[in-house]
């Protein structure tokens, strides 16, 4: 596993961003997220040794967890990434997004019906944003469609989405005034998704999380420690 970060800078547009963990990890390091901007990893999938590419082959490289992929001020660089990414098709190259319905203004020439080595999923944090985002994501030629879960605010039902979808993440918020998280909201996404023959994946709790009417309050190690002893993730 390989993380590429080409940018970083991001901002706010809907309710799961509240406490996002790239502002509140800026924060911490007292950077501006306002403010977008190329890092020196840009180049890093096509760098090289005299022994080859520094980024080894056959592994997944996640994809702008300092930013979004898809953000508007990064339109200027994004095509020198695509094609790094079409000269690296040893690796499998997985980004999250809140702007999906901006994918077909900014992918490349040649997109086709997808790059067999891009995995793309779509963030929904209610079924507003499910409806809206999720719509528009099932009508995308891409070859590789995840959806994710998170954080979720409140029901969510994916019913009418999980065609060619191949995985769906749920979980909840970390921060001191976190939303609540309600268990019944994650065996609801599975029980969908087991339905559909779609993979599912509890990957964390909330800070404030609700099981069987009754309200815990979890430390940081505690989100994934819980959710993994909670043993629901599903493969078809």
């Amino acid at each position: 596993m390989a993380i590429w970060n080409p940018w970083r800078g991001c901002h706010r547009i809907s309710d799961g961003c509240r406490y996002c963990f790239i502002h509140e990890g800026d924060k911490k390091r007292k950077q501006d997220t306002r403010i977008i901007e190329k890092t020196l990893q840009f180049g890093a999938p096509i760098q090289q040794t005299k022994q080859g590419y520094k980024m080894k082959s056959n592994q997944q490289v996640f994809v702008c967890f300092s930013s979004d992929f898809l953000i508007e001020e990064a339109d200027v660089w994004r095509q020198d990434c695509w094609k790094m990414i079409k000269e690296r098709s040893d690796l499998n190259f997985f980004f999250l997004t809140k702007r999906i319905q901006r994918f077909e203004k900014v992918i490349p020439p040649d997109w086709g019906d997808g790059y067999n080595n891009v995995s793309i999923g779509v963030s929904v944090e209610n079924q507003q944003m499910a409806d809206e985002r999720l719509t528009y994501f099932q009508t995308l030629p891409i070859k590789h469609k995840t959806i994710a879960c998170q954080p979720l605010l409140g029901p969510i039902s994916l019913s009418d989405y999980l065609t060619d979808i191949q995985l769906v993440v749920a979980g909840g918020e970390y921060h001191k005034n976190a939303r609540l998280l309600n268990y019944d909201w994650i065996l609801s996404l599975r029980k969908e998704c087991m339905s559909h023959q779609v993979a599912f994946e509890f990957r964390q709790c909330g800070t404030h999380f609700i099981k069987e009417g009754k309200e815990y309050q979890l430390t940081y190690q505690q989100l994934f420690s819980q959710a993994k002893k909670a043993g629901i993730n599903w493969y078809p």
